[in-house]
């Protein structure tokens, strides 16, 4: 029996750790695969351990306030490694806790398969040495990483982003216009304030007040908020009523809500990724605690922090970070945005981000991987059984 242990750690990673645990059952239907995720992880028939909704986190001051929990989680998951004895530890993303996790893996000879690695040209590309002596094998998703751990000397496969797998519309556009709340006539703006109750906090408040002001100077406006998984819809209906505007909160559908839309006000995260697939151009907001963000400042070394942006190398969608967050500039740069050459301009470079993402099949091609890393273990441990 092939078993898998699977550890993704937010409400991005759940999708991904959804799409390759469906390929892994379509490929393989009798493999266990279980560990921590959420609703996606599940509904592709993994074995939920651990709730992203009771683990998800971001920030360096946010992290120490949870450090109590964290330990726990690392302690259950020993327990679990040496209870099920999985034949592959698959990671996604949530690099502070997975690579943890994966040094702890490989110490009991347990095959470590790193996909959405951790984000080494951004955070110090010498990162990079640290994750290859942890992690058998990395499916790279993008270009760039592939060439920085190749040079330290990592074995990696590059497989393209699943993304372009997974982004992809799923009603008629009635159905999804109907659903999102879309008019004839009236620019439907998205407002994507995160998946973490702490960019709720953060930002959702500035996103509807820069609503209230884009509505006055532009009646004809209308706006949508697709929720995720992770957030209560009562926290979003709550913000919502004591902003005093008028949004359609939307549930599931959301590559469809993104398709139809015309413009998004963002948090900074995968969901600007898929957004630009959707050819949905955002506003991409970031705001964390002041220790945090002054940390950040000093140790990531990219000129930007939008993955759209990242993938293009240049600055195609506005960033507007911690104190540029203010509703006054986030309606004022939407408007300017909004504008008919600086729209077209912004499809045509979308356009762009999404051919650099590869070709389709990148989610077949991780299960593909896991699964031999799997086989591998296995005739290992044949061949030192007495």
């Amino acid at each position: 029996m092939t078993k898998i242990l699977i550890s993704a750690g937010e409400a991005s990673g759940d999708l991904h750790a959804g799409a390759v645990t469906r390929a892994i059952k379509q490929l393989n239907p009798e493999a266990e695969v279980f560990g921590m995720g959420g609703d996606c992880l599940r509904q592709a028939g993994g074995e939920v351990l651990f709730d992203i909704k009771d683990h998800s986190v971001m920030g360096f001051v946010e992290v120490l306030k949870k450090l109590p929990d964290i330990w726990k989680l690392r302690s259950d998951f020993i327990k679990l490694m040496e209870r099920r004895k999985p034949d592959v530890l698959l990671t996604i993303d949530y690099p502070g806790f997975n690579m943890r996790l994966a040094k702890l893996a490989k110490e009991r000879g347990i095959k470590v398969v790193s996909f959405i690695a951790p984000s080494a040209w951004a955070w110090r590309p010498s990162r990079a040495a640290g994750v290859v002596k942890v992690v058998d094998k990395i499916a790279s998703i993008f270009p760039f990483e592939y060439d920085l751990y190749k040079s330290y000397g990592a074995d990696l496969e590059f497989v393209g982003h699943p993304l372009v797998d997974t982004v992809k519309p799923s009603l008629p556009r009635s159905a999804a216009e109907k659903l999102a709340g879309k008019r004839q006539g009236h620019p439907l703006i998205l407002l994507m304030p995160g998946s973490r109750e702490m960019e709720i906090r953060r930002l959702l408040p500035e996103m509807l007040a820069a609503a209230k002001i884009l509505k006055q100077k532009r009646p004809e406006f209308d706006f949508a908020m697709p929720r995720a998984a992770t957030i209560a819809r009562e926290t979003l209906e709550h913000s919502i009523k004591e902003a005093g505007l008028e949004v359609t909160l939307t549930e599931d559908h959301n590559y469809d809500i993104m398709s139809v839309a015309d413009f998004a006000i963002a948090t900074s995260g995968t969901v600007t990724l898929e957004a630009a697939l959707c050819g949905l151009g955002c506003i991409i907001l970031y705001k964390s605690s002041p220790v945090s963000f002054w940390i950040a400042k000093r140790v990531v070394e990219i000129p930007h922090i939008g993955l759209p942006n990242i993938v293009a190398g240049r600055l195609i969608e506005p960033e507007l970070l911690q104190d540029d967050c203010t509703p006054g500039t986030i309606a004022s740069v939407a408007l300017e945005m909004l504008e008919p050459l600086r729209f077209a301009q912004l499809q045509k470079d979308l356009r762009e981000v999404k051919e650099k993402l590869g070709e389709p099949g990148a989610v077949k091609r991780v299960a593909e991987l896991v699964l031999r890393m799997a086989r591998e273990h296995q005739e290992e441990a044949l061949r030192i059984l007495p």
